[in-house]
């Protein structure tokens, strides 16, 4: 990630060439080993700047969840779910109604094309419910 103290390539952009190939990028740092996401230069906790870039398994369970409803427009859910390599990021579940997103739902990893130029994003759907 750097050279000589230098960054080569932003965090975003490093996040943006892992979800183009329909991967779920995160950071770790080095000394401590604690998951950072959303990506970026130093670990908050630390500010330690030697980090480790790894893909996620892209399992996770919904932390919180809400249904936003923009006037005009279709309702969406936005929820926050922690992945099983111990961060929590913003998100949505898709492939049902945005109001039967529940917490504690079991959720895996899909990307799609959300970002404003039409770049894949992770976006997640709901596990099977074994009965």
């Amino acid at each position: 990630m750097t050279t000589a103290g230098r960054i080569e390539e932003s965090p975003r952009a490093t996040f943006l060439a892992y979800a183009a190939r329909g991967q779920l990028g995160y950071q770790v740092a080095k000394g401590s080993g604690r998951p950072v996401f959303f990506p970026r230069v130093t670990e908050p906790v630390t500010g330690d700047t030697d980090l480790e870039w790894r893909v996620s398994m892209g399992i996770g369970t919904v932390y919180a969840t809400t249904t936003v409803r923009p006037r005009g427009d279709e309702p969406h859910n936005v929820s926050m779910v922690d992945l099983d390599e111990g961060f929590r990021m913003m998100s949505t579940v898709t492939g049902t109604a945005p109001d039967d997103v529940r917490v504690g739902q079991r959720v895996r990893l899909v990307m799609l094309p959300l970002g404003p130029d039409g770049a894949e994003l992770p976006a997640f759907e709901l596990l099977e419910e074994k009965s």
